[in-house]
């Protein structure tokens, strides 16, 4: 079993929003990362989603984008991104999945060897970044759902078990400097954190190794629409 990952893929049957304005990479995208897609997934692989799947205001509107991704191969593991707008339960998501996905918020899933969990994070603050009340408040929060997703973890990780986090917001700053966050992925020894949420970033190292933690930025145009593998 393999494990690839993608993150902001921004889809929009529902909601139209040309993502081309953006600049040359997103001309296509779409047909670009699904072409990649089916050439490297098998059945039996995992492909995991890090947020910002979709642009529907609503969980409605977001089944059309799911059809979009529902007949690809693997399982697909996801994560609410801070655009997901759609995504108001965790119950509600799950109600309307497809086969093959899996959604987790404050919880963990385990295939074969491999331990998945995840949770969307909140811009890290540090000192060039000093966050407003309303949002230190949703990152201190969100460090709670953190030791949430990654307890559930360890309670169904086994020897030998690989442990992958799943986030949305980069869960370190570019100079790869300890935080709360970091702190819990030494913690629980993380293997691999997948994340996305930054687009248009050049000269930056997207892959590298931390305290034994593996990081991957995985945005869909920093990464010329293709999947990255993680294992």
């Amino acid at each position: 079993m393999k494990v690839f990952a993608i993150s902001d893929l921004h889809l929009s049957v529902n909601n139209p929003k040309p993502m081309d304005i953006f600049g040359p990479v997103w001309q296509g995208y779409l047909d670009k990362i699904f072409e990649d897609w089916k050439q490297k997934v098998s059945e039996e692989d995992v492909v995991l989603l890090c947020g910002d799947l979709s642009w529907a205001m609503n969980i409605e509107q977001v089944k059309e984008d799911f059809k979009l991704l529902e007949n690809l191969p693997g399982k697909k593991i996801l994560i609410r991104g801070n655009h997901d707008y759609w995504w108001k339960s965790i119950s509600a998501v799950r109600n309307i999945l497809p086969k093959n996905f899996f959604a987790i918020q404050n919880d963990s899933v385990k295939f074969n060897n491999i331990v998945f969990c995840g949770t969307r994070g909140w811009t890290v603050p540090d000192k060039n970044i000093i966050l407003s009340d309303e949002d230190l408040k949703i990152y201190k929060r969100e460090i709670i759902r953190l030791d949430l997703t990654l307890s559930s973890a360890n309670k169904i990780r086994e020897t030998g078990d690989k442990l992958i986090c799943l986030m949305h917001f980069p869960p370190i700053n570019f100079l790869r400097q300890d935080n709360e966050i970091s702190s819990l992925f030494q913690k629980y020894n993380v293997d691999a954190v997948v994340y996305g949420h930054l687009h248009g970033v050049k000269k930056i190292d997207l892959n590298f190794l931390k305290e034994n933690t593996y990081y991957y930025l995985t945005s869909c145009d920093i990464v010329s629409n293709k999947l990255v593998q993680i294992l």
